[in-house]
């Protein structure tokens, strides 16, 4: 590539990279040091909240040592989502959202880590280990069959002989510094592999988004993604990232392979060498397994929920509302540009729009919630517990509803004395010991099961303050037994 071209594709880098914005801000010690401990270890996904209580005690500390840091932690949280170094998502354990190192934050971080604890760039292990993988590719890539056979059977040669110099005697294990680089070799290549998960993560994220988009701008005619969708094709997990992972998670969960793997890493353990290990590496070592397997299950569940989602917004239907809302707002982008010839921006149209969102107020209006409010300023009393009174539930019933048992009784016992009676003569003979709520009760067996004249009567009764009340109604007559 010519020097010119490299120089401009650089500089649209350098424009849009989040991790080069890290490696050039000038608060870069500090987003790395707060986010590459607090993320950049065990735990690559913390609660929003938690996260700011964290950072917001590390910023104290800073203070104190005379950096000035004006913002609190949420405020450069903020600022650090915005510029692209972390990743807001949804809690799936409780409300509220977490937030975690974007794939560009971690490989800044890592470069600058390296850079504060530089690892020795050649190593006897890493050349090993360099010449195994291209041998093992030249075997793998040879379309000769016999010429294959031939390298594989050099190998056999090669272990044959190993075995004879070991049963001999003229070969000892390696010494206990080479052990220790070696080790310390297979921490460093494990350490960025875990990081490699949050890379997948995007490009999922990425390719979920353009499938969508593929839906929405395609024509009817040529939605050949909607149609794929009908027939049942996973888009997700048939693209060359998503049968790349499925190998990898495949390799992963193997059973016969982890076992063997946490064999190794129990013998590796138990060697002397090992005592030399920090606890960070050992811990390192015995959770790699693992946390593989941790962050392989949660890129399948993001690749499962990414599918399911597409195929749903598809058989939902709803991409076509959604076509239909992008062509109104591209006939009113289009109709904007017409009109910018003529109307300047600041011309009032005299229009009004309803706005779907929360209104804008100023600050000064929110009314904030004060708990205080809320809280009991009467001493709270603790009663006994007692038998219930049979006659106290009754009282209590009687309060809340009509008591038609008695009202029923009334009329019944009046009509045995007379042949036909109005709600008026049962009130005059049994008082309304529920106040208008027994008026109310005769009313309604009358109306259901009695008569109503067109002459009005008065109501007379006596309310449950004491106070005598009267009402004028049709006469509503009893002529039968009620039940």
């Amino acid at each position: 590539m010519p020097a010119v071209a490299q120089v401009l594709e650089l500089a649209q880098l350098a424009e849009r990279d989040a991790a080069w914005k890290l490696l050039r801000a000038d608060s870069a010690p500090v987003v790395a040091g707060l986010l590459g401990t607090h993320l950049g270890g065990d735990e690559r996904r913390v609660d929003a909240e938690e996260l700011y209580e964290r950072i917001d005690a590390d910023l104290e500390r800073l203070r104190a040592q005379g950096l000035i840091l004006p913002l609190t932690a949420k405020g450069y949280c903020g600022e650090w989502r915005s510029a692209g170094f972390l990743v807001r998502r949804p809690s799936s354990e409780a409300r509220g959202e977490t937030l975690e190192l974007s794939p560009d934050a971690i490989a800044g971080i890592r470069f600058l880590q390296g850079r504060a604890a530089p690892r020795s760039s050649v190593t006897e292990s890493r050349l090993a280990s360099l010449a195994a993988q291209v041998r093992r590719l030249a075997i793998d890539t040879d379309p000769d069959v016999s010429a294959r056979i031939a390298l594989l059977e050099e190998e056999i040669e090669s272990i044959e002989r190993r075995i004879e110099s070991l049963r001999s005697g003229d070969e000892s294990a390696i010494d206990e510094d080479r052990a220790l680089e070696r080790v310390r070799d297979v921490l460093a290549q494990a350490a960025d592999v875990p990081d490699d998960f949050a890379r997948v993560r995007a490009e999922f994220e990425t390719l979920n988004a353009s499938l969508r988009a593929k839906i929405v701008e395609s024509d009817v005619s040529q939605a050949s993604v909607v149609d794929e969708v009908f027939r049942g094709i996973d888009h997700i997990s048939d693209s060359d990232a998503g049968r790349s992972f499925a190998a990898f998670s495949q390799l992963v969960l193997d059973p016969a392979l982890g076992a063997a793997f946490e064999a190794d890493i129990r013998r590796i353990l138990d060697r002397r060498f090992a005592r030399n290990l920090t606890s960070d590496e050992r811990r390192a070592l015995r959770a790699f397994l693992a946390t593989l397997k941790g962050r392989s299950a949660e890129i399948h569940d993001v690749i499962t929920l990414f599918a399911r989602a597409l195929r749903r917004y598809v058989q939902s239907q709803d991409y076509q509302r959604d076509r239909v809302l992008r062509t109104l707002l591209r006939e009113a982008q289009h109709a904007g540009v017409q009109a910018a010839a003529h109307t300047r921006p600041w011309h009032p149209t005299f229009l009004t729009l309803d706005l779907s969102a929360v209104a804008l107020s100023s600050v000064g209006a929110i009314d904030l919630h004060d708990p205080a409010e809320f809280a009991a300023t009467e001493e709270i009393v603790t009663q006994t517990t007692s038998l219930a009174s049979l006659e106290e539930l009754r009282a209590i019933a009687r309060e809340t509803e009509i008591d038609f048992d008695e009202l029923t009784r009334n009329v019944n016992d009046l009509l045995a004395e007379v042949p036909s009676c109005t709600v008026a003569d049962v009130l005059a003979r049994y008082p309304a010991t529920q106040g208008v709520g027994s008026v109310i009760g005769l009313l309604s067996i009358a109306a259901e099961q009695g008569t109503v004249d067109d002459e009005p009567e008065v109501l007379a009764w006596q309310g449950a303050d004491g106070v005598p009340r009267a009402a004028i109604v049709a006469a509503h007559r009893f002529t039968g037994a009620v039940a």
